[in-house]
């Protein structure tokens, strides 16, 4: 099945010069979102993954019915103010100033064994933010997994180290 043919560029958005990937038409169409999470989940099956950590909010769409599919627990990335209990903060460089992470101070036990999944691999600051969450509270980031990298934005330079998987990749 190709998925590739469901993602639609959107162009100068959000703003011009930028060609944005548009998943929308793939959640629309059942059996092809169905068939992108079931990739996604075939990437983690034999991998020993306790829990998948996805961040906000695009993240949420294809995390959660990854940890579903595979019958893990799944734990959420969120801007900060927006999640309810005690949690724990990231702040990473942007092109122009900086950005923050946070995660339930609880969300990760020391030792899980944890997959993040997204939507996007761009340049990496927020993946490797959520990495940076995860082992502050003693987890361990097996493998980081998308459903499209952007490989000329070369994300993967500061990314060395973890294990880095993509379904489509322009």
């Amino acid at each position: 099945m190709n998925i590739e043919k469901m993602i639609r560029e959107v162009k100068d958005f959000p703003k011009k010069g930028i060609g944005f990937k548009d998943i929308t038409p793939l959640l629309q169409d059942g059996k092809h979102f169905k068939y992108a999470i079931d990739e996604l989940a075939k990437q983690l099956e034999g991998l020993d993954i306790d829990v998948v950590v996805a961040p906000e909010a695009r993240g949420f769409l294809v995390g959660a019915p990854v940890s579903y599919k595979l019958g893990i627990g799944f734990v959420p990335i969120r801007k900060p103010g927006k999640l309810p209990a005690e949690t724990i903060s990231y702040e990473y460089e942007l092109e122009y100033g900086t950005d923050t992470l946070q995660m339930h101070k609880d969300a990760i036990k020391p030792g899980q064994r944890v997959a993040i999944v997204d939507d996007l691999l761009a340049t990496g600051g927020t993946v490797l933010a959520t990495a940076k969450l995860i082992e502050q509270l003693g987890g361990e980031v097996v493998t980081m997994n998308f459903l499209i990298e952007l490989e000329f934005l070369n994300a993967r330079d500061i990314l060395r180290g973890y294990s880095i998987n993509s379904i489509i990749k322009y």
